[in-house]
């Protein structure tokens, strides 16, 4: 038995003649870039997102910087973030000019530890960005009392939290500015890069609009410079399609993520793997189920399953404090342990809506033999 990481050709079927009436729509109309399909998809996200306004761009990744950018950070600004998380959260600050300040992470989580943000502001912190990982929001009311004590602007990176909750409140929703990403890999994800980015603050929507188009206020009049960066009608359109899905492709990730508990429960697993914790008034969407093994077995764990033609990766091996690029930033190692641990001791596993009782059986069977154990059918 195959049991890949992600299985979007699992997916594609259940949606095959939507996808394609959509797409064959645009290629009849001719219009590719900021068409009806774009503005139709931003009215539809910021409802489902809890805001006034949603703003469309080229990636997640030009989402952060566009959202910095609207915040206005620029050379020698700080921006506090963490350090496990990946690359574009970092590189999005730097290429501002602006420098990224590392915070340790919550052990349980892997978000941001709030208590240790309020440490790190200065007198040149621009904005606060939390990163919802995995699908799980940041503990968002600390950092929502800091961002009003002191007018710090929070740009969320919920590149992996679309639908994603904290206290009932959407992720994207409770910042300045939300930031997501339609990879294809993503919980609602398109046919190749696109991005969004979503406020309450008509200010920031006017600027994301302006910014996203090269500052362009009117036709061939810059008011600002801004960058090149617009979702294209294709994107808009699938991701359309599948948006009505997403509360249902959520709800049987959720279900997964379940079953995966109770499966490791019954084979005696719990004292080897640790699961995911989901932080009480949180609505995690498991865009990744993310387990830890400690003891240095990790990567041996990995191997094993990939010896047995299970799919896993590592998010992310190495935290961004520790890489060559940020050097210059003078981190060392150790100075952020929980993130450090994060990165030896965690490993993910398949978790998608069209993943079989029998596969995630297969899973769990595998990795109980690992261990030395029996593991008794569990599927449900």
């Amino acid at each position: 038995m195959k049991v890949p990481l992600l299985d979007l050709q699992a997916q594609y079927p259940t949606i095959r003649e939507e996808v394609r009436a959509a797409v064959d729509c645009v290629f009849e109309s001719q219009q590719f870039v900021l068409s009806s399909e774009v503005k139709a998809l931003e009215e539809e996200l910021a409802r489902y997102c809890q805001t006034k306004f949603a703003i469309g761009c080229a990636s997640g990744s030009d989402a952060l910087l566009l959202g910095l950018m609207s915040c206005g950070v620029s050379d020698g600004d700080e921006v506090i973030t963490t350090p496990f998380t990946f690359f574009a959260s970092a590189s999005a600050i730097t290429r501002l000019g602006a420098r990224p300040v590392f915070v340790d992470i919550d052990e349980r989580t892997y978000n941001i530890d709030p208590a240790q943000v309020e440490a790190a502001i200065t007198d040149r912190t621009k904005a606060i960005m939390p990163v919802h990982l995995y699908g799980q929001c940041a503990d968002m009311n600390p950092l929502i009392a800091l961002s009003e004590r002191g007018g710090i602007p929070i740009v969320e990176d919920a590149a992996q939290a679309i639908g994603a909750e904290d206290r009932g409140r959407r992720a994207g929703s409770l910042g300045t500015i939300g930031c997501f990403s339609f990879y294809p890999s993503k919980n609602l994800g398109g046919a190749g890069d696109g991005g969004m980015m979503v406020t309450n603050d008509l200010d920031h929507a006017r600027r994301l609009h302006l910014l996203r188009v090269h500052g362009e206020e009117t036709k061939y009049h810059h008011k600002v410079v801004g960058l090149n960066s617009r979702l294209d009608a294709l994107q808009a359109a699938v991701l359309r399609v599948k948006l009505p899905h997403l509360d249902e492709w959520i709800a049987a990730r959720q279900r997964k993520a379940q079953q995966y508990e109770l499966m490791f429960l019954d084979a005696g697993l719990s004292e080897e793997i640790q699961v995911p914790f989901v932080r009480p008034g949180a609505r995690h969407i498991f865009h990744q189920f993310v387990i830890r093994v400690s003891g240095g077995k990790r990567d041996a764990l990995r191997n094993h399953l990939r010896e047995n033609d299970i799919g896993t990766d590592v998010y992310y091996p190495v935290p961004l404090h520790l890489q060559e690029c940020f050097a210059y930033l003078g981190y060392r190692e150790g100075e952020f342990p929980a993130a450090e641990a994060g990165a030896k001791e965690t490993l993910a596993l398949p978790v998608y809506p069209e993943l079989t009782d029998e596969q995630q059986d297969f899973v769990v069977r595998t990795i109980a033999n690992f261990f030395g154990m029996e593991a008794a059918s569990a599927a449900r």
